[in-house]
């Protein structure tokens, strides 16, 4: 970033948020982590069948970074790289989008697509049902959706995508992919071409006439729930069958393994109790 510069993405039709704006945010760096730091992404599309109306949403792992400029932050402008098996419906619809046979796509665009991630921090228990609120961070990015065809490209996306599974993963298995493994696999890129972000922090926030009601406040508990993803212990694999012999055979857990649970499960209790005391936008 550099500067001291914060990067937004610009405001649109398409990514501006209108309830509760208060609780927008455009910051890159914001919206980025929150998708980098989320297990599962949300994938939706439109297709050309005429006899389902509806969007497509996937569950998808995937990250934001950038091939041609490897050593970007989270603060500047991303691609997002999808994982997925190379003939689902996704794969062939931006396969197709790319030569130009779908309709409302241009060849050099992709396929449109909608990319989103929610994380909860709390439960906000308020005087009346009507009030009562969540704490959460939410991201969503648009952009076009290409088939990676470059060996080398598709390699560096397949370990970014591992790592951001679990930190240094991929240097820790069986690398690179064999030829199998490369052909049954495909990589989306995604062209990000605008995003938003909305984070909810604080406690209750009751009305006036509520809140001056005595005999309210003395029956109806308030406060905040604290939620956090946790990550459990590590468990070894004993084999697809108990006792087969094909099981784990490394005797310790990897220091990159427990280093990854304990930092992230600390990392986000620490957030979901923070955010339960901050006011900044009470």
């Amino acid at each position: 970033m550099g500067h001291g510069r914060t990067l937004q993405y610009p405001k649109t039709p398409v990514n501006k948020v209108n309830r509760y704006n208060q609780r927008a945010t455009y910051d890159l760096e914001q919206i980025h982590t929150i998708i980098n730091t989320s297990t599962v992404l949300h994938v939706s599309f439109n297709t050309p069948d005429p006899g389902n109306p509806f969007p497509v949403t996937l569950p998808m792992v995937g990250v934001a970074a950038s091939f041609d400029h490897p050593s970007s932050s989270l603060g500047e402008p991303l691609d997002v790289y999808l994982h997925g098996y190379v003939s689902s419906r996704l794969m062939n619809l931006s396969r197709r989008a790319e030569t130009g046979t779908e309709a409302g796509t241009s060849p050099d665009a992709g396929l449109p697509v909608t990319i989103s991630a929610t994380k909860v921090d709390g439960l906000v228990l308020t005087l009346t049902p009507n009030t009562h609120d969540v704490n959460y961070r939410s991201a969503t990015l648009y952009g076009y959706a290409t088939l990676v065809s470059s060996v080398e490209e598709k390699l560096w996306a397949m370990e970014m995508i591992t790592n951001s599974v679990v930190s240094g993963r991929w240097a820790h298995t069986r690398v690179p992919p064999d030829t199998a493994e490369m052909t049954s696999t495909s990589i989306l890129k995604v062209k990000v071409v605008g995003g938003s972000g909305k984070i909810r922090v604080g406690g209750p926030r009751d009305e006036r006439k509520d809140l001056e009601r005595g005999d309210i406040r003395a029956k109806v508990w308030t406060g905040t729930i604290p939620v956090w993803e946790s990550f459990g212990e590590p468990v070894p694999f004993e084999g697809v069958s108990v006792g087969d012999g094909k099981g784990n055979l490394v005797p310790r857990v990897p220091e990159h393994v427990v280093a990854f649970v304990q930092g992230r499960r600390m990392e986000n209790e620490r957030y979901a109790l923070a955010a339960v005391e901050d006011r900044s936008q009470d």
